[in-house]
């Protein structure tokens, strides 16, 4: 904690010398020689932009100098950037070219300065506004599964657990405003703590990202980003209502923001609710409902010395979570009191229709955070300086004889802190100097015990250079962590109750251990124009993720799988090589890219079944109620990992209503020195081929304006590669047992959807998008869902698994509040 405290001390003496002359931006931006009013132009590292007026221009005042990204937008013209180096009052035109599509976005994910995608030679993809908007979805990761090279381990409908490149759990970090999310990401049945109405765009790098990010990001970082602030002087919001009919969920946000004199804002307030999803297989899915609410606000200045932005946010999830038991007839059971006795009794109708949360077993999930963002102009560099305070509380109860008692309650406290300095452009040439990292402390206030108290500190400190020598563009880096973990001791009696070390009667639960960890992280890569359209990438990339409490201090039951886990606090961290390259074509009527990579991890940490030397299993028997339940001990090995993406898009210029795109993606992993029943690595997804083909009108009439017509399909291919020694085919009989360790099933799913702006006297009153996935209502088990482990239903000859959710109707509407 001291260290964090002489960061802020540094900071405030940075900021005290911030002495900056007034310099602006200004200009006019025009098509065809003619003004464009409403086209916003942002500089993504300030946080800072403006809109033209009805003559074209713009002007945006109290800038720091240096040299920045500009981008410049508006509905039915291609994004335009350059980069512009401002000092004093700096004038820029920019002329826009009319089209359907987007060009690549811009993005800044791992980078030390905003730059544009086709320049940036890590693997990144960005999910747009538009895509999050025109694809309904039941949580955020859900809505991103479907991007090549993602996907997502799911509990049903609430829960999702992102997935890149066949690696998730915390070797993936999810950041959010800024900041990366901390709450139990190592929990098979734990979740994101995201509203998906906060997200305006997400980055998704696909690759070690632990140069910028540090330990955990060995796998790749997903960005959730939220809305920019209002160019100066306006102020509006929106009110959005989704429905869908499969779950009947409601969701409901409201939003308003403005900027007025170099101060901006904004407010939102959502509320999500759906009932049990259903299937044609297995009806309506008993506990599957859930519930969000969530706010959020922002208040920031922008001035001649850079901003400061301060953001705060709550979300709260309330879930139920599926058993999948049922009786003799294939109904859904759960469990109950009869007579003050717990028994096991038939689902009715409205327990799988109901919104409310079941008395067990259920989730609840807090999570708060405060954000401080700054960025402070050092001559023509800048200071960039973040610090953030997260709290995850997590419940979840499952007892039915103490409905109210949370068996598993963790809560987590964690501070953040990022420091940067960021040069200026020279000569084509940038760098990045910083620290950042996080300090933890997590306490157990439930009555069933896995992982023992901690308190953790993370610190690292990096470099990141970018050179630009006319078509070839570099980008490189190194960076140094240190983490150090200290597990404590924890003491108990017979019913699981903490009590001192020194009562007569206490139970040494958990041993107070320390465990230290240090490693290296760099990457080297380079993107080269071969023409103007073509372009070729290369990166090489070393991770480093440190041992998370789980793996190195488990000793008890995990209950979401029913397991005995035993930790080991002499893990070594592991050590990840991966190689990227790439070929792309960005032109005006084809966007085409294929990615290939192969990473190789040192030292990957996972699950082992034990046996005893007869070979039978090795079960635990000092916890009361799983004194059957297998034990698992993490242990090490080396993994390979190697696959690809294909992308094709095309929208000929001639055609501009016309878009076709297409998707291909695959990823092979192996454990190494394994024998083939065990050398899988579980929840590896399985090939995936998506195609989409889009019919843009810019104008129906003057009712009817940017609509669109979309069909598209989406084949997932056979997973026979499955590891047969996973914790999550526990507890399965021999035939169930055998049925899940066969292949997955390919399946087949269509989709549709349209979508339209609503105008009124040339003004748009609200937007309208209408859609629905699995189209033929298509029975399928995704080898990515952790229901397809669930016991036999012996109403269906002992089908083994939960199915995914069948035909859904979405209906979206969103109405523009404009002041």
């Amino acid at each position: 904690m001291k260290s964090i405290k002489y960061i802020f001390i540094s900071f405030f003496v940075l900021l005290s010398f911030s002495m900056h002359a007034q310099n602006s931006l200004s200009g006019k931006i025009t098509s065809d020689n003619k003004p464009l009013f409403g086209a916003t132009i942002y500089l993504s590292d300030l946080k800072t932009g403006a809109a033209t007026k009805e003559d074209g221009s713009y002007i945006i005042s109290n800038l720091p100098k240096g040299t920045y990204l500009i981008e410049v937008r508006l509905i039915d013209y291609a994004l335009k950037t350059m980069v512009v180096k401002i000092d004093g009052n700096t004038v820029q035109d920019f002329t826009l070219i009319e089209s359907e599509n987007e060009l690549q976005e811009v993005v800044v994910t791992g980078n030390s300065v905003a730059i544009e995608t086709q320049n940036n030679p890590t693997p990144i993809v960005e999910v747009p506004h538009s895509y999050l908007e025109q694809n309904p979805s039941t949580n955020i990761i859900e809505a991103i599964s479907k991007i090549p090279g993602v996907s997502g381990i799911s509990d049903g409908q609430s829960i999702s657990k992102p997935v890149i490149r066949g690696l998730g759990y915390n070797r993936v970090v999810t950041v959010v405003d800024g900041i990366r999310q901390e709450g139990q990401q190592w929990g098979d049945e734990f979740g994101i703590e995201v509203d998906p109405n906060s997200v305006d765009r997400i980055e998704i790098l696909k690759g070690p990202g632990s140069l910028a990010y540090g330990s955990d990001a060995i796998s790749g970082v997903i960005n959730m980003i939220p809305e920019k602030p209002l160019p100066e002087g306006q102020m509006k919001g929106d009110v959005a209502y989704n429905f869908q009919t499969n779950n009947g969920l409601h969701n409901l946000t409201i939003h308003l923001a403005g900027t007025q004199k170099g101060i901006s804002w904004s407010a939102r307030v959502s509320g999500i609710m759906a009932h049990a999803y259903q299937n044609p297989n297995d009806g309506y899915v008993l506990n599957s409902q859930f519930n969000n609410f969530a706010y959020d606000g922002t208040i920031g200045i922008h001035r001649k010395w850079g901003f400061s932005q301060l953001h705060y946010s709550y979300f709260e999830m309330r879930t139920g979570i599926v058993e999948g038991a049922r009786d003799s007839t294939g109904a859904f059971v759960k469990q109950a009191m009869v007579n003050g006795q717990p028994d096991v009794i038939t689902a009715t109708h409205n327990d799988l229709t109901s919104y409310n949360m079941p008395d067990v077993i259920k989730q609840l999930i807090k999570h708060y955070k405060v954000v401080w963002d700054n960025s402070i102009a050092l001559g023509q560099g800048r200071m960039v300086a973040r610090f953030a305070w997260q709290q995850n509380s997590r419940q979840e109860n499952n007892d039915i004889t103490i409905p109210e008692t949370s068996n598993i309650f963790y809560l987590l406290n964690t501070i953040n802190y990022d420091l940067r300095y960021v040069s200026p452009e020279i000569n084509h040439f940038n760098y990045s100097l910083g620290i950042n990292g996080m300090s933890q402390n997590s306490v157990n206030k439930g009555t069933l015990l896995l992982i023992p108290e901690y308190d953790l500190f993370d610190f690292g400190a990096f470099a990141i250079v970018n050179k630009n020598i006319n078509r070839l563009h570099l980008s490189g880096g190194l960076r140094y962590d240190v983490r150090q973990f200290h597990g404590h001791d924890d003491y108990i009696d017979s019913n699981g109750n903490q009590l001192l070390s020194s009562d007569p009667n206490a139970i040494h639960r958990f041993t107070a251990y320390n465990s230290n960890f240090s490693g290296i992280s760099g990457s080297i890569g380079a993107t080269y124009d071969v023409t103007k359209n073509v372009y070729l990438k290369g990166n090489i990339a070393q991770g480093f993720r440190a041992p998370n409490v789980a793996e190195s201090g488990s000793n008890g039951i995990h209950d979401g799988t029913v397991v005995y886990e035993i930790g080991d606090p002499s893990l070594k961290a592991e050590s990840s090589m991966q190689f990227d390259l790439a070929v792309g074509i960005n032109s005006k009527d084809v966007t085409f890219e294929i990615d290939l990579f192969s990473n190789n991890i040192s030292n990957f940490i996972h699950p082992v079944h034990l046996y005893t030397s007869s070979g039978a299993d090795s079960l635990n028997s000092s916890t009361p109620g799983f004194s059957g339940a297998p034990v698992f001990k993490y242990q090490q090995d080396d993994v390979s990992i190697n696959g690809g993406e294909v992308v094709l898009d095309i929208h000929p210029s001639n055609l501009k209503w016309l878009d076709f795109y297409t998707a291909f993606s695959m990823v092979n992993s192996y454990l190494k020195n394994q024998p083939d029943s065990a050398k899988y690595l579980p929840f590896t997804p399985p090939s995936r081929l998506r195609s989409e083909i889009t019919f843009n009108i810019k104008k129906v009439n003057n009712w009817f304006t940017n609509s669109y017509i979309r069909f598209g399909v989406m084949y997932s291919f056979e997973q026979k590669n499955v590891y047969q020694q996973s914790s999550v085919y526990q507890g399965l009989s021999s035939y169930e047992l055998a049925a899940s360790l066969a292949p997955s099933a390919a399946y087949f799913l269509m989709n549709a959807g349209i979508g339209t702006d609503i105008n009124l006297k040339k003004k748009k009153i609200c937007a309208l998008y209408f859609s629905v996935n699995n189209i033929a209502d298509v029975a399928y088990m995704d080898y990515m869902s952790r229901f397809k482990y669930y016991q036999a239903n012996a109403g269906a000859n002992n089908r083994v698994g939960v199915y995914n959710m069948g035909r859904n109707f979405s209906i979206k509407l969103i109405v523009p509040i404009k002041f």
